[in-house]
């Protein structure tokens, strides 16, 4: 588990590739993940500069309560509180940059497709999928943002497990929301996708926790997100290789054998 962890995470910094060999298509991500940064710090900043206002709203009866234990408590439910805006925050961020940013992420799914070989034929999706998939990934943030609040809140441990369980399950839901284009220009059906998930648990999860970590880091997220998805077709790729589909062989895993070894190939130019 621990050496599947670890592939996942190696094929994340395989997407980095991508910046030697096609920079300006990459730099050509960069753009609406600035965007959707600005967008999320002009929400997130309010949220941070009142957190004591807010923390004393949630705790109004420790208002009586004697120093110290008045200030940890809130100092506590305060860092619970951001723990989970930042989960909520990932999911918004990754949904709202592939909507705005489809048609450069198309591209960079397509290059690395097409430099792996045997590129599918499909297109990856339409914009109005990606918007689809991109509601449903909020939808599925706000459920993990509560219940990183709710297991924040667990006494003693809570502080510790809360920002944890964040990662875990935002990094998780991270890996699966990426691979997504690689998997509908397949036309893979749910029980296929369940399939390859199963088959691939330990390296979907270290690929999302390696992702998740980097949004975490300041501007990472910027520099991140065209890397993410090149890394997530290269993960795709190897999840077709690597397991049976209950429809048939796969199709389109070209020379991408799920060994962990493997790495783009050189392109003379860039986009």
């Amino acid at each position: 588990m621990i050496r599947e962890f670890s592939a996942g995470i190696r094929t994340l910094l395989r997407g980095f590739t991508l910046w030697r060999t096609r920079p300006g298509l990459m730099n050509l991500g960069l753009i609406p993940a600035v965007i959707t940064i600005a967008l999320l710090g002009a929400l997130l900043l309010p949220l941070l500069l009142n957190m004591n206002l807010l923390t004393a709203w949630v705790t109004p009866f420790a208002e009586e309560w004697p120093a110290p234990w008045k200030g940890l408590l809130r100092g506590a439910v305060g860092f619970v509180i951001a723990v989970a805006a930042i989960a909520l925050s990932s999911a918004v961020f990754t949904a709202l940059t592939l909507t705005i940013g489809d048609p450069f992420y198309q591209r960079i799914w397509h290059a690395v497709e097409v430099d792996l070989g045997d590129a599918p034929p499909a297109d990856g999706g339409s914009f109005w999928t990606t918007v689809a998939e991109g509601l449903r990934l909020v939808l599925l943030g706000i459920l993990i943002a509560l219940a990183v609040l709710l297991i924040g809140l667990i006494p003693a441990v809570g502080g510790l497990l809360g920002p944890v369980a964040g990662v875990v399950l935002t990094g998780r839901l991270l890996a699966r929301e990426l691979t997504g284009r690689a998997f509908d220009a397949r036309d893979l059906s749910p029980a296929d996708r369940a399939a390859l998930f199963s088959g691939s648990r330990a390296r979907v999860l270290g690929f999302g926790v390696a992702t998740q970590l980097c949004f975490l880091i300041p501007g990472g997220a910027v520099v991140v997100m065209p890397v993410a998805v090149a890394g997530s077709t290269m993960l795709a790729r190897d999840m077709l290789a690597r397991t049976a589909l209950p429809s048939g062989p796969s199709t389109g895993s070209g020379p991408w054998t799920g060994s962990g070894t493997h790495s783009l190939p050189a392109s003379p130019g860039s986009a």
